[in-house]
């Protein structure tokens, strides 16, 4: 399966913050993500599975990097560990700032407006934490 036969991943909304996301992909700092179980839902997705590869999209839609999910689960927000958060590569110390960030992000006027309403968010509110990592150029094609 090529590049441009992967289902897509688009990280937060076109512009700097996916910008930044890519590059933190790009550069390694970034191995793990986090979305919104309502969005899943109200979208009619379902929930992705360690070991689905996905092309990340830059914020000009163009397929940037590969990535494999290595490990998926839906959880509480309030399980996000210290760990999960810095592997976010965003630069959050701990996860009291990851959850400030998420919980802002999460209650945006985007969100709101793909959902229809805004978003409870707080600690039950449940996240799909995931897990990745790169697939380099020569290892496109399925196993």
């Amino acid at each position: 399966m090529g590049h441009e036969d992967l289902p897509t991943l688009e990280l937060a909304f076109p512009g700097p913050e996916r910008d930044r996301g890519v590059a933190a992909i790009l550069a390694g700092r970034k191995t793990a993500l986090t979305g919104l179980l309502e969005i899943y839902e109200h979208a009619g997705e379902e929930v992705p599975a360690a070991g689905q590869r996905f092309s990340v999209l830059d914020s000009e839609g163009r397929p940037a990097v590969t990535i494999e999910l290595v490990a998926v689960r839906v959880i509480p927000m309030k399980e996000i560990d210290d760990d999960f958060a810095r592997a976010e590569g965003r630069g959050y110390s701990d996860v009291s700032v990851w959850r400030a960030a998420h919980e802002q992000f999460f209650r945006s006027d985007g969100v709101s407006e793909f959902l229809g309403h805004t978003p409870i968010v707080d600690g039950s509110t449940l996240v799909v934490a995931q897990r990745f990592h790169v697939v380099g150029p020569d290892d496109l094609v399925d196993r």
